[in-house]
């Protein structure tokens, strides 16, 4: 970084002895611009998986349900049976049988709000919340099974898990996404800068002749391309945010409403321009050198 730091700030005269790249510079600046704009939202979708894999993670490895399937007339004896049990099981934070009304709720999405709940043989639920120790899993079932044959002790371990690697995969998907904006940025600016020198053949040659090295004609063309990365990628960036901020915030109803940033994760994309000057310096630093050897 503090070689391109350098390079902008020095050599304000290598730039002007080539021509001005006319459309390879404004393509480099819209790429840049593009690509960084992208690059925010592959960041927004990275960050915001992390976070929903850690709420899921935390939320669901603490909750658990007690399913009671018995005959009408024994129901209630065994609900009061294994409350009285959850509440003397160590690792058990607060346990509570689910209202007809709660269930209802539960069932809304697949039957119709007029459900009559009352009248189905439905089972019911006791909601488990444990402490951050835990409890025993395996010990809990047999207790009920012998104290309470019609329940069933499920620690939503079956889905719980391929709902935090699917939240994984996305954050990969993300981080995945932000490498392949960074490479397609660095062949862009490379095509570009190519192009640039191959157009400006006939003044390299002058310039030699009149002793300029590669080094010094390179240099020229680095400080412009860098410079139209790192302007395009700020612009890309901060339209970004700007869009990124007017997404819904976290909230109940869904993962795409916390789509976004948090907290200091704002940090996170105003490096954005830094990488990117740095990926158009090696880019076009590289393409020029390789450039200057073949034109002759």
């Amino acid at each position: 970084m503090g070689r391109i730091a350098a390079l902008l700030a020095s050599d304000p005269e290598a730039s002007r002895v080539v021509p001005p790249t006319g459309f390879a510079a404004r393509l480099t600046l819209f790429t840049a611009a593009t690509m960084a704009f992208l690059a925010v939202f592959a960041l927004a979708l990275a960050l915001a998986s992390g976070r929903l894999a850690d709420r899921w993670a935390d939320a669901l490895a603490r909750t658990a349900t007690v399913r009671i399937s018995a005959p009408p007339g024994q129901m209630g004896t065994q609900t009061e049976a294994v409350l009285r049990i959850l509440r003397t099981t160590p690792g058990i934070a607060s346990a509570r049988a689910m209202s007809d009304i709660e269930q209802r709720r539960l069932l809304e999405p697949w039957f119709s709000p007029d459900l009559p709940v009352e009248t189905l043989p439905l089972p019911r639920l006791i909601e488990v919340t444990e402490t951050r120790a835990g409890t025993d899993a395996e010990a809990l079932r047999l207790r009920l099974a012998v104290e309470a044959p019609g329940a069933v002790f499920d620690d939503h371990t079956r889905w719980r898990q391929p709902l935090v690697r699917a939240a994984g995969r996305l954050r990969l998907l993300g981080w995945t996404a932000v490498l392949l904006i960074g490479a397609s940025m660095a062949a862009m600016i490379a095509l570009a800068s190519n192009a640039a020198l191959a157009a400006n053949a006939q003044v390299i040659g002058v310039l030699r002749l009149v002793g300029a090295r590669d080094i010094f004609i390179a240099r020229a063309f680095v400080r412009r391309f860098t410079r139209r990365t790192l302007e395009g990628a700020a612009i890309g960036t901060l339209a970004g945010m700007g869009v990124v901020a007017l997404l819904p915030g976290d909230g109940p109803d869904g993962f795409l409403t916390g789509l976004g940033f948090s907290g200091a994760q704002w940090i996170v994309p105003l490096l954005l321009p830094v990488l990117a000057g740095a990926i158009g310096f090696a880019a076009t630093r590289w393409t020029a050198m390789r450039m200057l050897r073949r034109i002759t």
